[in-house]
């Protein structure tokens, strides 16, 4: 059935494996006074869409049914409240959804120019991971310089950017888990001080080694309940653990009493779920302290892959599994530049 007005973009059949996936027709999205329509060069795939995919994350109320969290692309119209930005400005942005397609809706205060240099799809591999690094790593557990993190899938998207926003802000300390020595090597390369092999070597033991039984200060972890005790044993005194994922579970048993004797703080986040005004909030932050870093050469995405949105099966499958380093991109219009 024909969609009015309509634009490509990546549909689902119910929920489940990739195969629910394919390529259809959507209706344009319709912009609010504060929003603009961007006409999408690029998006990416992250973990949240995958979770989407299966039924297990669904959009906020008033966002696209579409996955895509993030995007890069051109300004097509602007809303009437909007300042600042202006039709065929060149821009990378969160989204509450919709990425997956020829265009989406955008609220102006998450828009971010794409910085000297980088092309549609480097900007593309930009918004979710390092936004996410340093809200959680800086806004919400506030690491300090000379301060210890433990990132988690230190290889991931977000692992890769908040390697490198953790040096480049701080400098701190950085130790990952990761699940080869190709990872390892890469998120050296990075500028990651230790790499932790977690389907070898018991990460809790080997991280109080590495800081002489003190612990970490700061835990990045998308694992959640899995992983809750183990992390907790090698969270230092006034450690925070933030929890971003629940790839192992959304239940634990919690020690209080260790909790309680060393002040350590456990925070749950989510950023797809704040309202617009955090989002902007976040995202002028992230202007000011971080944005200008990517010009320098500072700071640079890292990507696994490029495939085309046709390709969104493949992409997933290569997502879930595991075996990439970085980003994975979708290309949607090669022709934007």
């Amino acid at each position: 059935m024909s969609v009015a007005n309509a634009i490509k973009a990546v549909v689902t059949e119910g929920h489940g494996g990739p195969d629910v996936m394919r390529i259809g027709e959507v209706a344009m999205p319709t912009i609010g006074d504060d929003e603009v329509l961007l006409k999408i060069a690029a998006t990416a795939v992250n973990r949240a869409d995958t979770q989407q995919r299966k039924g297990n994350y669904p959009p906020p109320p008033g966002e696209s049914d579409v996955m895509g969290l993030e995007a890069a692309g051109v300004i097509q119209a602007v809303g009437a409240g909007v300042e600042g930005w202006k039709i065929g400005d060149r821009v990378m942005t969160l989204l509450g959804g919709g990425g997956y397609a020829t265009h989406a809706k955008a609220a102006a205060g998450t828009l971010m120019p794409i910085p000297d240099g980088f092309d549609m799809v480097q900007a593309a591999a930009i918004p979710e991971v390092f936004l996410t690094a340093y809200l959680n790593i800086f806004r919400e557990a506030g690491l300090k310089p000379d301060e210890t993190l433990l990132m988690h899938g230190g290889a991931s998207g977000v692992g890769t950017a908040a390697i490198q926003l953790a040096k480049a802000l701080g400098p701190s300390e950085v130790i990952v888990t990761v699940g080869s020595e190709q990872k390892a090597q890469a998120c050296k390369a990075l500028g990651a001080d230790h790499a932790i092999l977690y389907k070898q070597e018991d990460f809790p033991e080997k991280v109080l080694e590495i800081t002489a039984k003190r612990g970490v200060n700061v835990i990045l972890d998308h694992i959640g309940g899995a992983y809750f005790d183990k992390n907790m044993a090698c969270l230092a005194v006034y450690g925070r653990l933030v929890i971003i994922g629940l790839m192992g579970g959304a239940k634990s048993e919690i020690n209080i009493g260790r909790m309680m004797v060393k002040r350590q703080r456990v925070i749950g986040s989510v950023l797809r779920a704040r309202s617009v005004r955090e989002k902007t909030v976040l995202t002028e932050a992230f202007k000011t302290e971080a944005l200008g870093r990517f010009a320098t050469g500072e700071l640079k995405p890292v990507i696994h892959d490029v495939l085309t949105l046709d390709d969104v099966v493949k992409a997933h499958e290569l997502m879930e599994s595991n075996a990439n380093t970085g980003k994975i991109i979708l290309s949607v219009d090669q022709t934007i530049s």
